[in-house]
């Protein structure tokens, strides 16, 4: 079976994400959305609040797996015997961060390969952090993140719609 995790903070998903997710579930048999906890980054959304969004936003897909981890994520991948990571690339200038990250994982864990897939061009600008801003001053995101994110967004951030 070919088995990816696709791991990343998800605060909050956005349609580029779940450009990947759909993308990933068609070349892979099961594919397992890793949500870690960035002790170097501002959550809007817990963990399970997260997860919930997630789950929500990845019930059409039978072959999508959400859960939740702490420590590395190589250590990660081995309790779950996926050898393969997923990560997205927006422009350019993710290419370099996660070539590090790749590189360190690698070195961690050379058994443990990356893979990078590209989101599509309608979400290539847009990031979690970026959405958060936008709603969070009471912008419109309703074409950046599925409806259960927006949902969760408006509430956090008291947005009438």
């Amino acid at each position: 079976m070919q088995r990816v995790i696709y791991p990343g903070s998800f605060d909050p998903l956005t349609n580029g994400h779940m450009d990947i997710i759909e993308r990933a579930s068609a070349l892979f048999d099961q594919v397992v959305i890793a949500i870690s906890h960035n002790m170097q980054k501002t959550h809007a959304f817990t963990l399970d609040e997260r997860k919930e969004m997630v789950l929500a936003c990845v019930a059409p897909y039978n072959n999508v797996e959400v859960d939740v981890f702490t420590g590395l994520l190589v250590d990660y991948a081995k309790r779950q015997k996926s050898f393969t990571l997923l990560r997205g690339l927006r422009a350019a200038s993710d290419f370099e961060y996660e070539f590090q990250l790749a590189n360190m994982n690698r070195k961690l864990a050379g058994d443990v390969q990356t893979i990078f897939m590209m989101t599509g061009e309608a979400s290539f600008y847009v990031s979690s952090r970026l959405v958060k801003e936008v709603a969070s001053l009471g912008g419109d995101v309703r074409d950046l993140v599925p409806a259960p994110v927006l949902n969760a967004l408006n509430q956090r951030f008291s947005v009438k719609t």
